[in-house]
């Protein structure tokens, strides 16, 4: 047995046959085929009488065998992965090869000459039926064999969710699979009362069957989610639940996980039908966000972009996806130097018909920035630079004046000095009613340039208000909650600590956050800055809220780690249970895009905001925190802070 099994590994290990040694195979098969037919019909006397007859006779139709092959190319599929169109082949090649044998061997005994057409029309038949046969064995024996020897120790159980064309083709797809990762056990259909079914000669299971009882007898390992069930399997948080209590590994296909931008439009990874076992995030529910980028990408096509925090998450993905639209030149600035970088290496790699220049900068370099816009006259900004971190800007709120605020303003003033034609900032949803230093700057940043787009609306001419003819830079925000894995968010936090053993830290079981993907969440960005007139602020609709003390749970379940505990350590400084809600129609107007509305804000006189934000840009310079909030909260009244030594300020 050992033998046979070093023999198969060696054969297997090889690359496949040459076509000559398949096409010789096949004729040796109708050649010896010909003869056990000949001594089945006549014994082994008359085999023996005739013995130089019927080798010659079986010599001819092993050479005419060579015509069907030709004709439907049997010897150029690979043996050890023969499907049902390579028996089919077979046959076809067989049924024409049988037509030349009886024709020629009629045409010949009628002329008595037997000594080359020594098998009658029965015998021909039954040749090429045994031939038939034989060849089919021999493909399904070596794929067969090829199954068993590519099965190691590390193959999973598994079950495909979706019974039907998706579900069809991921089975096709892990049985070709080398080495081989999953034994197919059955299928899993959402239609209910469909256990009567089998497919590929497997049971179809309904999600209404007990399927525990079904891991428990098939020992079930893993279950593989079709892409044309993806978004149900998302939705359905009891199956999911099921499965991961189980201890079955989940996985999607990598279309059902990933999208990109390509061309303008939103399209699928289809690269070989990827599996990927899931995180945390892939199962989180989202509605699909319906968008065609094509009109983003006509508009940003030959244009000069600049991008700010482009090493940022937000900012790279936006950098990824722009320069999928052929921009003329891309101008990407960050202060963190590695991150940078790597952007740098990314462009090169990825995109190097894209003129890129990579600048390590601050945006609060009001002459730095001065000098950039005047050298590359940038057509569209795209402002992703912030500090973002709560506690972060909770300690330094001087900082997050200087980084978020002036900076903000020095790039919008540059935007109007050098005839930017749309500028687009980057928001957050705790700019809504904030509770902290960082929410409180990013809502100044948008009355900021929402009061400049509106100082500049009103100086322009009325034949130039339009959208399209407009020659001021217009000024639109985007405002959206949490990315998922982006640069210190909670996910990746979480992962850390389960592979250190835990404790997995949540500040309170009751806290809630909105989550939607980086990608998702920046061609919504990238529609809303493109397509908005000016002075609008879009909030996206983030899905439903998820409780972080339940994804905590659930990535514990889903790492496989035992014994990881949860620990609660209290809210920190400035931090909501809630966010606002950002999807409430109250409050909004409806878009171009039923995922994206506009906030209805109170609007402020650029004149009183600009003198403002100049005392506080004065006041911040002296880091005096204190001082430097009070100014804050001046500016934005809403702003109450939250579990912080600012609170005191709220009293008076």
């Amino acid at each position: 047995m050992s033998a046979l099994r070093k023999l198969l590994d060696w054969y297997f290990n090889k690359k496949s046959l040459p076509y000559w040694c398949l096409l010789l195979l096949d004729s040796l098969i109708v050649f010896l085929s010909a003869i056990f037919v000949y001594w089945v019909f006549r014994r082994s006397q008359s085999l023996f009488d005739f013995r130089h007859e019927v080798i010659v006779t079986a010599l001819l139709y092993a050479v005419m065998s060579l015509v069907g092959a030709r004709v439907f190319r049997t010897y150029s599929g690979i043996l050890r992965y023969s499907s049902f169109v390579d028996l089919l082949k077979v046959a076809y090649s067989n049924v024409l090869n049988l037509i030349i044998a009886l024709v020629w061997s009629e045409t010949l005994q009628r002329f008595g000459i037997e000594s080359v057409a020594a098998l009658v029309t029965i015998e021909t038949l039954a040749t090429f039926v045994l031939a038939t046969l034989l060849m089919w064995g021999m493909r399904i024996t070596i794929k067969t064999l090829f199954d068993i020897t590519s099965s190691t120790p590390k193959t999973l159980n598994t079950l495909i969710y979706g019974a039907m064309t998706g579900g069809v083709g991921l089975a096709k797809n892990i049985q070709t699979m080398r080495p081989k990762k999953f034994e197919l056990c059955g299928f899993i259909s959402h239609v209910a009362n469909s256990s009567h079914i089998q497919l590929m000669g497997k049971n179809v299971y309904s999600v209404s069957d007990d399927l525990l009882e079904v891991i428990r007898k098939k020992k079930i390992e893993a279950v593989l989610v079709s892409s044309y069930r993806a978004k149900d399997f998302r939705n359905n948080e009891e199956l999911q639940n099921l499965f991961i209590n189980a201890g079955v590994k989940i996985f999607m296909t990598k279309s059902a996980i990933e999208t990109r931008v390509e061309g303008g439009v939103i399209s699928e990874d289809e690269d070989g039908m990827q599996l990927k076992e899931v995180s945390v995030e892939d199962l989180l529910p989202r509605a699909e966000i319906d968008i065609d980028l094509k009109s983003v990408g006509e508009l940003l096509e030959g244009k000069c972009i600049l991008i700010t925090g482009s090493a940022g998450s937000i900012g790279s993905e936006i950098v990824r996806q722009i320069a999928t639209f052929n921009p003329k030149k891309m101008i990407l600035i960050d202060q963190a130097e590695t991150p940078q970088h790597d952007i740098r290496l990314m462009m090169t790699r990825d995109f190097p018909k894209i003129d890129a220049e990579t600048i390590v900068t601050s945006i609060s370099r009001q002459t730095r920035m001065d000098a950039l816009f005047s050298k590359y006259r940038p057509d569209y900004v795209f402002h992703a630079a912030a500090y973002k971190h709560v506690p972060m800007m909770e300690d330094n709120p001087s900082e997050a004046v200087i980084n978020n605020i002036y900076g903000t303003k020095v790039i919008a003033d540059m935007s109007v000095k050098y005839g930017v034609k749309k500028f687009v900032m980057v928001s957050t949803d705790k700019a809504v009613n904030p509770t902290n230093v960082m929410g409180c700057s990013k809502r100044i940043c948008e009355i900021y340039v929402q009061s400049l787009n509106r100082k500049l609306c009103r100086e322009a001419l009325p034949g130039q208000k339009d959208s399209q003819t407009a020659n001021y830079t217009q000024f639109v925000t985007t405002r959206f909650g949490n990315v998922l894995g982006s640069n210190g968010s909670v996910i990746p936090l979480f992962q850390e600590q389960i592979k250190r053993g835990g404790p997995v830290t949540v500040t309170d079981e009751r806290i809630v956050r909105f989550f939607m993907l980086i990608p998702e969440a920046c061609k919504l960005v990238l529609e809303a800055g493109t397509r908005g007139n000016g002075g609008e602020i879009f909030v996206f609709d983030m899905g439903n809220p998820v409780k972080i003390a339940d994804l905590a749970k659930r990535m514990i379940a889903l790492s496989g780690v035992k014994n990881v505990e949860i620990q609660y350590t209290g809210l920190r400084e400035g931090e909501k249970l809630y966010e606002e809600v950002l999807n409430e129609l109250e409050g909004t107007k409806p878009t171009f895009n039923k995922k994206i509305r506009i906030a209805e804000v109170r609007e402020y006189e650029y004149e009183i905001v600009n003198r403002d934000i100049e005392e506080l840009i004065e006041i911040a310079k002296k880091y005096d925190d204190m001082a430097t909030v009070k100014k804050m909260k001046e500016i934005v009244p809403e702003y109450k802070s939250n579990n912080s030594v600012y609170e005191c300020l709220d009293k008076g």
